[in-house]
């Protein structure tokens, strides 16, 4: 008994370095105002706004249509939409819109493949390139703030994505699982001067930089996780506009919650097994923003670790132990208050005892997409969308 109380002491302590990271950039968050656009831009760049849309005949005429509507001048951004294996009378009508549309398909289809595709046939000259996805509908002012913060010399900057729909209570969780991210990811590490992380949409680039760094890259999903490793790598920091709003469809049932995770953890897998090594060597080059990517790659997801948690919490109320009781509970009330100091206002406000009865589900569900990440690896997990 004293052995297996001291392993799950020592497991306690390897969670508490995961608890204690996200509380201090929580913190961060809290203390420090995040990148905002008030500013007047000296430059007017020219965008490629990219919409890769694979099998997204629901949303992605919809997307198209609004991301028309900017308050940026109309010459200086085009919509692009990459439709991957859509239904014809979909393809026509997106030839009826003032949008480029290239019709692709692959045997593997791939983010990376179709952006990489488009990207080879434009012949305009591009000063952004700019990352939606078929679902994404941006602010009406998104361009102009990004615009404005590539003036202060950024190459890659992140817009705040936020939900577009709240009406389950998974889409609820999702939304809630976002705003945490961007809170702690983004927000709070801008803070402490560290990059902030990408999301695979919403996010723009130096286009020369992005066609350079898209050349490299053939991911099967989790393109973007790639992406962030290959640029941290070498130097490059990402900015994060929290006022700059791309909405973005959460996903309504646990079906598909659990598809999306399969493809989301079995990315994290693969990129924290390919950088492990270059990360630790970084970190002693000085290199914090890369390293500091690859540790959050060991980072358990958030569910998953509360999860963990409150088993901890429950077996040391039989166990007898003062330190392991303090320990376990003390990192649980640890962690819900990071939760809830990360989660806007109104989200709080939307969260039932439904949501809440629901989180064991969603638990399981996310053991049981670490046990199908496999089949991320063989082909691309699609994340329908229906609004």
């Amino acid at each position: 008994m004293g052995i297996i109380l001291n392993l799950a002491i020592l497991f306690l302590i390897l969670l508490g370095i995961f608890t204690l990271y996200l509380l201090v950039f929580a913190i961060a968050g809290k203390v420090t105002n995040a990148n905002t656009t008030t500013r007047t831009p000296k430059t007017q760049r020219k965008f490629a706004v990219f919409l890769p849309s694979y099998k997204e005949d629901k949303v992605i005429l919809e997307s198209a249509k609004k991301a028309l509507i900017q308050d940026y001048p109309k010459a200086l951004f085009d919509v692009i939409v990459i439709a991957d294996s859509l239904k014809p009378e979909t393809v026509a009508q997106l030839r009826e819109l003032p949008i480029t549309t290239y019709e692709v398909t692959f045997e593997t289809s791939t983010k990376a493949k179709a952006l990489n595709y488009a990207m080879a046939q434009l012949t305009e000259q591009y000063d952004i390139a700019l990352i939606l996805d078929a679902d994404n509908i941006m602010a009406t002012d998104f361009i102009t703030k990004l615009n404005a913060t590539f003036d202060l010399g950024y190459q890659v900057v992140q817009g705040h994505r936020t939900a577009k729909n709240t009406n389950s209570p998974t889409a609820i969780l999702d939304a809630i699982s976002e705003e945490i991210n961007n809170h702690i990811l983004r927000k709070g590490h801008r803070a402490l001067g560290l990059s902030s992380a990408l999301i695979g949409s919403g996010m723009a680039f130096d286009y020369a930089l992005f066609v350079d760094v898209m050349s490299e890259i053939n991911a099967i999903g989790g393109f973007d996780k790639e992406l962030e490793m290959r640029l941290l790598k070498r130097g490059i920091v990402f900015d994060y506009i929290e006022d700059a709003f791309v909405y973005d469809e959460k996903v309504q049932n646990a079906e598909v919650f659990e598809k999306q995770r399969t493809r989301w953890i079995a990315a994290q897998f693969k990129y924290l097994k390919q950088n492990f090594a270059s990360g630790v060597v970084h970190l002693f080059k000085g290199n914090i923003d890369y390293a500091n990517k690859v540790f959050q790659a060991l980072l358990p997801p958030r569910i998953i670790l509360l999860g963990m948690l409150m088993f901890f919490a429950f077996v040391s109320i039989f166990s007898g132990d003062f330190n392991f009781k303090v320990l376990a509970w003390g990192q649980l009330v640890t962690l819900l208050f990071t939760f809830y100091i990360s989660t806007p206002d109104f989200l709080k406000r939307l969260i039932t005892w439904k949501e809440i009865m629901l989180l064991p589900s969603l638990f399981f569900r996310f053991i049981r997409a670490i046990l199908k990440m496999g089949e991320a690896k063989k082909k691309f997990l699609h994340t329908p969308h229906d609004s």
